[in-house]
Formats: C-alpha cells, sequence, structure tokens
C-alpha cells in the first residue's frame, strides 16, 4: 500500500522530493506550526504525502498519523499520541473516515483548527454507520461490504471509479487491490465528543465524489459553519488537488 500511493504522489507531484524535516520557508505570523494529517479508511497515512511535501515546504512540522483501523478509540489514541508529540498551536485535518476521528480528538488543547476534507463530521452520538444510512445510497458506500472477520472493504470492482476517478488507472486498480480494511467496530462506534463545536473549522468539499455525496459534504460543512472550498475532485481529492487542500490547512493555520 505505501509503495502504491508515494507511486501515486510521484507521479502527481512530477519528481519533487517528498516529505522531509527540513524546513524551508518562514511561516506567516501567528500561524500554527503544526500539522496533524489523519487518514480515511482503505488507505494508509501516505494518502497524505503530496500534501504533506506542499506544507513542509513551506515550514509546517507535518506529521502523518498511522491509524490501525481497528476501532475508533485505536484511532483516535493514535491521533492523540502524535498530538502529544507537537509543541504550540496544531491543525488537525481528517480525510474520509479520518474526520470521525478528529471530531473525538480534536478536543486537545493543542489543536487551534480543524480541516475536513471528504470527510465525515459526525455529531454527539451519531457513528460513520448512521452517517451512512442517513444520507443518500454512493456507488462507493454500496459497494462496502464485510468479509468474514468483520472487516470492511470496497468492491475491488467498483473501487477505482467510486474512490479515485481521477488518479491514474493502473494506480486506482493497485489501491483497490491492496486496500486496508476497517473493522466493523469502528464503523458502528459513535463519537461522545464533537470538536467542532469549540473550534475554527474548515471544510473542502469534492464535488465528483461517489463516496460520500457532494451534497452530504456541504450539509455536514453548515452544520458546522464550517469555512468551504470546493474542489471538482473525486473522493482522492487529497492526492489530485493537494495544493488546494494544502491552501485551505495553510488559511487554517492562521484561525483565532
Amino acid at each position: 500500500m505505501r509503495n502504491i500511493l508515494l507511486s501515486a504522489a510521484t507521479v502527481l507531484l512530477a519528481g519533487t522530493t517528498l516529505v522531509g524535516s527540513a524546513h524551508s520557508a518562514e511561516l506567516p505570523k501567528g500561524a500554527a506550526p503544526n500539522i496533524v494529517l489523519v487518514h480515511g479508511a482503505f488507505v494508509d497515512q501516505t494518502s497524505w504525502q503530496p500534501v504533506a511535501e506542499i506544507l513542509t515546504k513551506k515550514g509546517y512540522n507535518v506529521t502523518l498519523v498511522e491509524n490501525p483501523l481497528t476501532s475508533l478509540a485505536a484511532d483516535v489514541d493514535a491521533t492523540k499520541q502524535a498530538l502529544a508529540k507537537q509543541s504550540g498551536k496544531t491543525v488537525l485535518v481528517g480525510h474520509s473516515w479520518g474526520g470521525v476521528v478528529i471530531t473525538q480528538a480534536g478536543n486537545d488543547p493543542k489543536v487551534s483548527a480543524l480541516v475536513y476534507v471528504s470527510a465525515f463530521a459526525p455529531d454527539v452520538g451519531q457513528s460513520l454507520a448512521t452517517l451512512a444510512k442517513s444520507g443518500p445510497a454512493t456507488e462507493g458506500t454500496a459497494a462496502i461490504h464485510p468479509d468474514d472477520k468483520g472487516n470492511l472493504y470496497i468492491d475491488p470492482k467498483v473501487f477505482p471509479s467510486a474512490v479515485a476517478a481521477d488518479l491514474p488507472p493502473k494506480i486506482a486498480e493497485s489501491l483497490a487491490n491492496h486496500q486496508l480494511p476497517l473493522n466493523h467496530v469502528a464503523y458502528e462506534a459513535p463519537v461522545d465528543v464533537a470538536a467542532w463545536r469549540d473550534k475554527p473549522t474548515f471544510y473542502v468539499v469534492s464535488t465528483k465524489d461517489k463516496v460520500i455525496a457532494p451534497e452530504v459534504q456541504r450539509h455536514f460543512a453548515a452544520a458546522m459553519k464550517a469555512q468551504t472550498t470546493e474542489v471538482a475532485g473525486s473522493h482522492a481529492s487529497l492526492v489530485v488537488h493537494a495544493k488546494e487542500v494544502a491552501a485551505v490547512i495553510e488559511k487554517a493555520s492562521l484561525a483565532k
């Protein structure tokens, strides 16, 4: 999975160096210096690599959380461990399932703003299962099925068109065949915190998303009173529209 996503990043970044620790630019005055990126289901943290590369070059300290995807509590714990290592204000960002995670983990006092990218945004008492049932069916959600161990996958035949239609076909197919499953326990777990109620919040709507319908994303953004940006991308817009997504995160770093 890592190699596949890094291949996608390499294609889209046209040979630039991937994220490193060296800062090559000075941040705007008052900007949160830290960015913590939380990935969604079915992929790993390297899905954030193109965005991380852009932000690192601009001087931000970027951390990619590695979610185990075994339960909401486990993913929240992984995110909180990442937050504990930050020094100063931090922007917490989630993609897809990662939106559920940052909703629960984002009440950390270090978190100065939240950014949702094509992400679920539950309120207290809501789970991913609740949100999936309440919104219109999409090609992607209809293709999610459990195996005999209760791990959820997207049908590999549907994955490329539903999740990553604007990625190179070979990469989309490879991602489909090397998915990281989300356990059904995570899918069914409700959040008991809605951090967006107390934090400046931003939302990137992907208008060609076939996993979370664009109208549902707009509903999430409106409910949170989030500053909203739209990109003409699929559910994989964090890769394909990395520049626009990074720009929203930069804006969030200046939120008061």
